[in-house]
C-alpha cells in the first residue's frame, strides 16, 4: 500500500462527484448509519467505488460515504466502518480517516456501539470517550512512517478534544440528555469477551468495551483532527448480566435511542 498516493487517488475520486469542501467528518457505528440520511443536498458514493476502500461485512453497516450539508456546514459521513476482525489491515482500517484529511476534515466525531463495563451505566445510556486502552497489542502507526502525515511519535495526552467534549456535554444539558463519561477499551473481536475479560478490563481502568474506535481515533490524532467519540452503550458487557450477547440487541438497543442520538449529534455539529 502506497498510502500518499493511495489517498491522493482516492482524494481526486471523491472531489470529481462533489462541489463542496467538507470540513467536518463523522464515522457512523453499528445501527447508527441513519444519521447520514439527515444530510441535505447528500451525494452518496458506495466503499465499493473508491480506489482503495474497503467495505465492511457487519450487520448494521451500509457501506457508502454520504457528502452532504447539515447546518449550513458540510460533512462526510461514513455509514459503515471497517473493523480489524473482518481480516482487513490497521491501514484499510483507517484509511477512510487518512481521506477525510485531504479533503479538508478539521473535526471528527467517531461513533459505535459498545458494551458497558460500568455497572453505574445501562444500555441505551451515551457515553463521552475521555480517554482509551489498546488491549490488541497492535497499532495503526506501527511500520514506516511519513512526516507528511503525521510525526513519528505521537503524543496521545489528549486523543479525544476537551474543548469538543465540552461543547457536547453543554448540548446534551440542554436537550436534557444523560451524557455519560469514561473510558474505552478496544478489543479486537469478532468474539466477545468472557466473564473474567470483563472483570480484567474494569480493574484497569475502562467503562466501555468495543471493537473499533480506537485506531480510527489514533490516526485522526496522528492527522491533527480535533476528534470526538462519543459510544451508544447498546448492551452490559458479559459477565454482568446473566444472559448470552448477542449483535440482535446491539442493533436494537441502537435504533430505540436513535432520535436522541440524531438530534445530540445535530446539535453538536451546530456548534462546530
Amino acid at each position: 500500500m502506497h498510502l500518499t498516493a493511495d489517498i491522493a487517488e482516492s482524494k481526486a475520486f471523491v472531489e470529481a462527484q462533489i462541489t463542496v469542501k467538507p470540513t467536518i467528518g463523522i464515522i457512523l457505528g453499528s445501527g447508527l448509519g441513519p444519521f447520514a440520511d439527515t444530510l441535505e443536498n447528500a451525494v452518496r458514493i458506495p466503499y465499493n467505488d473508491i480506489p482503495h476502500f474497503a467495505s465492511s461485512s457487519a450487520v448494521g453497516h451500509a457501506n457508502e460515504l454520504v457528502i452532504g450539508t447539515l447546518g449550513g456546514k458540510t460533512v462526510v459521513a461514513m455509514k459503515g466502518r471497517f473493523h480489524y476482525y473482518e481480516g482487513v489491515s490497521l491501514d484499510q482500517v483507517t484509511f477512510p480517516v487518512r481521506l477525510m484529511k485531504a479533503l479538508g476534515i478539521e473535526k471528527l466525531i467517531i461513533t459505535n456501539a459498545c458494551g458497558a463495563v460500568n455497572t453505574g451505566f445501562a444500555p441505551g445510556d451515551l457515553m463521552l470517550i475521555t480517554d482509551h486502552l489498546n488491549l490488541t497489542a497492535n497499532n495503526p502507526l506501527i511500520g514506516p512512517n511519513n512526516p507528511d502525515l503525521g510525526v513519528r511519535f505521537l503524543d496521545v495526552s489528549e486523543v479525544y478534544s476537551k474543548n469538543l467534549r465540552g461543547i457536547a456535554k453543554a448540548v446534551a444539558a440542554e436537550q436534557g440528555v444523560t451524557m455519560r463519561e469514561g473510558v474505552y477499551a478496544w478489543w479486537t473481536g469478532p468474539v466477545y469477551e468472557t466473564p473474567a475479560e470483563i472483570r480484567m478490563i474494569r480493574t484497569l481502568g475502562a467503562d466501555a468495551v468495543g471493537m473499533s474506535t480506537v485506531p480510527e481515533a489514533l490516526v485522526a490524532r496522528h492527522a491533527g483532527i480535533e476528534t470526538l467519540g462519543i459510544s451508544c452503550l447498546t448492551n452490559m458487557a458479559c459477565g454482568i448480566l446473566d444472559q448470552p450477547l448477542s449483535h440482535d440487541e446491539v442493533i436494537e438497543t441502537a435504533e430505540r435511542v436513535k432520535s436522541t442520538f440524531l438530534k445530540l449529534v445535530t446539535g453538536i455539529i451546530s456548534r462546530f
